[in-house]
């Protein structure tokens, strides 16, 4: 089967979205199928290269960061992609469009369905959809709604990360949803074995911008000095000057570690070495470092939003705390912290939990999907 990516931000462009995605390439990749990804070509990485038998292509599109892409920077993706996608078409000819996001890329995967003929099918992740994100897309979303409608129905399947994202989508669109969740590759994470640390370590993995909220981590540690911990921030981000600031006034400098940006191989490792996973965001679809934490055996103390809902059993694995109420992350780590067999029985639970989320399982159900959609014409 011949398949046709497009996906606005792939790794290292971007977050979790994108390594998702790049996962799912990977393996159907593997299977035998050829993909190619058209994506947004950021400064430095290569225009065109092979990565795992697949092709992926990068298209000038106006993107300038890593962390972001503002409207210009997702509407020269739609150009772009629209512009190559027609050429790719036309001298490859797939068997179908798969789209990831709805926004941008599911305009482009329309707009080149109706040119061509070839169905498409859309993965959606939270932000692309309205209410998912609003105090980063809200105030887009409400001029640009009214154009999203035939998108979401003239596609041939739409596939949502979390029953948290599908929800809101069908709020906002009457269509089937069917959900996938993100997956990881279970036996290449088997932690070795599963043991509290001394002290235990707390890990944040993500990007270091608002929605993720790395300074309510610092803030909340900073409650907790009585107790023995570290805490491991991972990643980068436009807030690392201000997180590293907010360390320094709160006198927490040994407890804490900024690795940067690092590769998957590392972030691994410091799950390897890992206890709870700490992520206080502001909104998730369903976040691969949660699936990843699972497969690690970490607990887990997040906020009681989107994804995190299909990854917590709250008091099981870890805790969920309500928005608007911080003082509760402050309660469940002195919990977890004060009491090292329960936080190891914690961990068990978690790695138990890991299973659903196998990547070959989840690569399973987009492979009979997709033919699915090619039986269909």
């Amino acid at each position: 089967m011949k398949i046709l990516v497009l996906i606005h931000e792939y790794p290292p462009v971007g977050g979790g979205g994108g390594r998702a995605a790049q996962d799912l390439c990977r393996g159907l990749a593997a299977r035998g199928h050829e993909v190619v990804v058209l994506t947004a070509h950021l400064e430095g990485l290569p225009r065109d290269e092979i990565d795992r038998g697949m092709r992926v292509r990068r298209l000038a599109s106006l993107r300038r960061e890593a962390f972001r892409a503002g409207l210009p920077a997702m509407g020269g993706y739609v150009l772009a992609a629209l512009w190559a996608g027609y050429g790719m078409i036309r001298r490859w000819h797939p068997d179908l469009i798969h789209a990831h996001f709805a926004v941008p890329a599911g305009a482009p995967a329309w707009a080149l369905s109706r040119l061509t003929g070839v169905p498409y099918l859309m993965t959606v992740h939270l932000g692309d959809v309205p209410g998912g994100v609003p105090e980063k897309t809200g105030g887009w979303f409400k001029w640009i709604f009214p154009f999203t409608r035939p998108i979401w129905q003239e596609a041939r399947g739409v596939v949502a990360v979390s029953e948290y994202t599908r929800g809101l989508a069908l709020k906002k669109y009457t269509r089937e949803i069917e959900v996938i969740p993100n997956g990881v590759e279970l036996e290449k994470l088997q932690p070795g074995s599963i043991q509290v640390h001394d002290p235990p370590l707390i890990l944040f993995a993500g990007r270091l911008v608002p929605q993720k909220d790395p300074l309510q981590i610092v803030r909340t540690l900073a409650g907790l000095t009585d107790l023995s911990w570290r805490c491991a921030l991972i990643g980068d981000g436009p807030l690392l000057p201000k997180v590293r600031k907010e360390i320094e006034t709160q006198g927490l400098q040994s407890r804490f570690t900024l690795t940067g940006w690092v590769p998957p191989e590392e972030v691994f490792a410091w799950f390897d070495r890992g206890d709870i996973l700490f992520m206080p965001s502001l909104s998730e679809g369903l976040p691969v470092v949660g699936v990843q934490a699972l497969a690690k055996g970490l607990a887990i103390v997040a906020s009681h939003i989107g994804g995190f809902v299909d990854l917590v059993e709250h008091g099981r694995n870890g805790y969920l705390v309500e928005r608007g109420h911080p003082e509760g992350f402050n309660t469940a780590l002195r919990e977890l912290l004060s009491d090292t067999e329960r936080l190891g029985k914690f961990r068990q639970v978690s790695q138990e939990f890991a299973r659903p989320f196998d990547l070959q399982r989840i690569i399973a159900r987009y492979e009979t999907i997709f033919q699915e959609t090619c039986r269909e014409d």
